[in-house]
């Protein structure tokens, strides 16, 4: 009979809270090696402000320490006014978001109507809690941006890969938690412009240039206004010096 301690431990990612199981090829030994899975690596961040929303994913294309592509696209535009960014496990990413995204296109053809972010941001929800119930769950974090076309209000939510859903004025996914969200509690202001908005941007990446060892290739930034989804010139090739 086995013995408890003779069992698999299972980690949960200090910063996405995903199990890591942790085993050595001896049955009785266990090899207690942290590696950071794939979505802590990379690079998500959403601000609000007085009408738009920003959001900023890394261009980095990891797997393990090897960077695969150094100028993909974690964003997907789901309608006019909702933009959608994705981080995780490389083939749920990609699949989830298409599904997402052709399912949002499916609602606008049948009902002549986009969805609200705030409804998009529900529908996302129950699809991931539906996942997290079958066999294969999706490993994916999200964040999801948009303006009410018809109120004109910008939002941004949050989600992890546990279904949880939340409404914030900023957010960020992977080791920009640790860096970024400090930073944008001490300056970020619900009213401010675009101008504002990338320079609260700028320091967030500067100082995860400064803190992390991990080279993400800068970001690809976009913005949502009631106009709609367009992509900014990012000049990201500032060097920072280390702390």
């Amino acid at each position: 009979m086995l013995e408890a301690r003779e069992f698999p431990p299972i980690f949960l990612c200090p910063v996405c809270k995903a199990p890591q199981l942790i085993t050595s090829k001896y049955a009785s030994t266990f090899l207690f090696i942290y590696q950071p899975p794939k979505s802590c690596q990379e690079v998500l961040l959403g601000i609000t402000g007085k009408d738009f929303t920003l959001i900023a994913a890394s261009k980095a294309a990891m797997r393990g320490a090897t960077i695969l592509k150094a100028s993909d696209d974690k964003t997907r535009q789901l309608n006019k006014h909702t933009l959608m960014a994705f981080s995780g496990e490389a083939g749920d990413t990609v699949q989830f978001a298409e599904y997402i995204q052709a399912n949002a296109q499916l609602y606008s053809m049948r009902n002549e109507a986009d969805l609200s972010p705030s409804a998009m941001a529900n529908f996302v929800r129950r699809e991931l809690a539906s996942s997290l119930r079958s066999r294969k769950p999706y490993m994916v974090n999200l964040l999801l941006g948009g303006v009410d076309p018809i109120t004109d209000k910008p939002s941004l939510h949050w989600l992890d890969y546990l279904a949880a859903l939340a409404p914030v004025p900023y957010a960020a996914h992977g080791y920009a938690q640790y860096y970024c969200l400090s930073i944008l509690d001490k300056h970020h202001q619900p009213d401010i412009d675009l101008e504002r908005g990338l320079e609260l941007l700028r320091l967030c990446t500067d100082e995860l240039k400064r803190r992390l060892p991990i080279d993400f290739k800068g970001v690809l930034v976009k913005v949502v206004t009631k106009d709609g989804i367009r992509e900014i010139d990012y000049d990201d090739s500032k060097q920072v010096q280390s702390a």
